[in-house]
């Protein structure tokens, strides 16, 4: 799961960080991963992406500037993002952490008391060593919903595709140890495990595989897709038109002193949602937006669910 969150679209290419705008309130600081196209890169002192964007917008609307505080997530078995999360929240970098997943077990007061923060824009060579008191954890609404899509190599023919059962006949490649993984591992008791090929994950051979024709589908994260075809503008990559049903919403996370501001938060993106202001910035930031589904918050996902 871990390898598995009015508009001003001049801003949306990138809008310079902790500008002291005439806005009126104090910053709006936003902690948010440097390096997670299409969602928010950071550029020195200068960000893009549609998570960045997003708080842009939604600073604006409160009437305050945005404050980016970078920071980077490495993925690896010893790290965790919800604790990093967590302690970037709880040592005070930011107010609220943008583009998290929201699932129960992301929620409330983690079974660890501390955990070590990841590394930081501006953080020191004590900021490495010491560890954070761990606080609660709070949603706000979300604003985006994180499917997996079902990607074909440009000689696939293409085909209605309701569920895996009408591509079962397909070579699939999939990053072994992912979400992915176990959805095409687990279907219908193992029928698709013959014509599953693996390969290791975060080592970027997959979609390279699939543009190449070595494989013929494979499911990937909806804004892994979106990132793809914004650095490779000319690949032949075909979207099936299929999500995988099952997935989480994204949206900003809070310590639980800071309800409050989730609230305002949640007023802002209510509003924004229903005026298409959310799609608007999407889709000016080469996201495909997935209007979220209740409920808000999962409750996580079994291995029953996979099996179908």
């Amino acid at each position: 799961m871990k390898h598995f969150i009015a508009v001003l679209l001049a801003l949306s290419a990138g809008p310079l960080v902790g500008t002291p705008a005439a806005a009126q309130g104090a910053a709006l600081r936003v902690c948010m991963n440097e390096d997670l196209p299409p969602y928010s890169v950071a550029h020195g002192d200068v960000g893009s992406g549609f998570d960045v964007a997003l708080a842009t917008a939604v600073a604006g609307h409160l009437g305050r500037p945005l404050a980016i505080q970078w920071f980077e997530s490495k993925i690896d078995e010893e790290s965790s993002p919800t604790l990093e999360a967590n302690a970037l929240l709880s040592d005070g970098r930011c107010d609220v952490l943008a583009g998290y997943p929201l699932v129960v077990d992301t929620l409330g007061r983690p079974g660890m008391k501390t955990a070590r923060l990841p590394d930081f824009r501006g953080a020191g060579a004590g900021d490495r060593r010491r560890r954070v008191d761990l606080g609660a954890l709070v949603p706000s609404r979300p604003y985006q919903r994180a499917p997996l899509t079902l990607l074909l190599a440009p000689g696939v023919a293409k085909r209605p595709v309701a569920s895996l059962g009408d591509v079962a006949d397909l070579r699939f490649g999939v990053e072994g140890g992912t979400f992915a993984d176990a959805i095409l591992m687990l279907y219908r008791n193992g029928k698709l495990v013959n014509n599953i090929t693996h390969y290791p994950p975060g080592r970027g051979a997959l979609l390279a595989k699939l543009e190449a024709g070595e494989i013929d589908a494979t499911f990937v994260a909806l804004s892994r897709a979106d990132a793809y075809r914004q650095a490779h503008p000319e690949t032949r990559l075909q979207s099936s038109g299929f999500n995988y049903p099952v997935a989480f919403n994204l949206g900003y996370v809070a310590l639980s002193g800071n309800a409050a501001l989730i609230e305002q938060i949640n007023a802002v993106l209510e509003s924004m949602r229903t005026s298409g202001e959310i799609a608007a910035i999407a889709g000016s930031t080469g996201v495909t937006y997935v209007e979220p589904t209740e409920p808000y918050v999962s409750t996580g996902i079994t291995f029953g669910q996979l099996a179908d």
